[in-house]
């Protein structure tokens, strides 16, 4: 059972590879004919990549507020 899931799972990630390689080279070339979308892009792409991290930060900060509040309480 488990090595069937395995193959199912190998076979599905295989076929679904294809569709975003197929997709990055669209993107390329749309960024190459413009330079204006090209920094947009980009800009978008830092966005979204820091928004996880920030909200680590805030989550972690409170977190350790929290810890702190209850140890100095006790």
């Amino acid at each position: 059972m488990k090595q069937s899931l395995k193959i199912v799972f190998t076979i599905f990630f295989i076929i679904t590879i294809q569709s975003t390689f197929a997709q990055c080279a669209m993107c390329k070339a749309v960024l190459e004919s413009d330079s204006g979308l090209a920094k947009g892009v980009n800009d978008g792409i830092l966005y979204l990549m820091a928004i996880p991290y920030i909200l680590l930060l805030v989550i972690g900060f409170l977190i350790y507020l929290h810890y702190k509040k209850n140890k100095s309480t006790s």
